[in-house]
């Protein structure tokens, strides 16, 4: 079954791009829930007119996208947690903490965007964090023991 994505899917596609899905997934989880319809020839036909009109908008978010790829090259971040005597943490670094971490330092990223790996002791790490369907970028960040008051 073919259906064009209403909303970006993890695991399965972007905005605009037209999959191929089993018959089950599609009419019942994808379909109800709005984030795709079926792809008639019709509905092809309307997302290539739309897709001509918005290729020069597409162009200018792809191109921010990259600046702030280039911009968060340079930045390193510092996390600072609970640590156990043997040097595991108590819980684990979360995309949400690297997400805070970078709107301390100005660049307001989408938590959704950012992959970490499982983080469960002190070190260094990297996140990834993906800016556009087509520009990603790697944030090194260290683990360090927070300090007792």
């Amino acid at each position: 079954m073919q259906v064009i994505l209403k909303e970006d899917v993890a695991n399965l596609g972007y905005k605009d791009d037209i999959v191929n899905v089993k018959p089950g997934y599609g009419r019942n989880y994808l379909i109800p829930t709005g984030k795709a319809v079926i792809a008639t020839e019709s509905a092809k036909k309307v997302l290539a007119e739309n897709l001509r009109q918005r290729a020069h908008k597409l162009e200018k978010i792809k191109n921010d996208a990259s600046a702030l790829a280039e911009k968060l090259k340079d930045v390193a971040l510092v996390i600072s947690t609970k640590v156990s005597p043997t040097g595991s943490i108590y819980g684990s670094v979360s995309n949400i903490q690297i997400a805070d971490e970078l709107a301390k330092l100005g660049f307001e990223i989408d938590r959704k965007s950012i992959n970490v790996e499982d983080v469960k002791a002190v070190g260094n790490y990297v996140a990834k964090v993906k800016l556009h369907k087509e520009v990603s970028a790697e944030i090194p960040f260290e683990v360090v023991a927070e300090e007792d008051k």
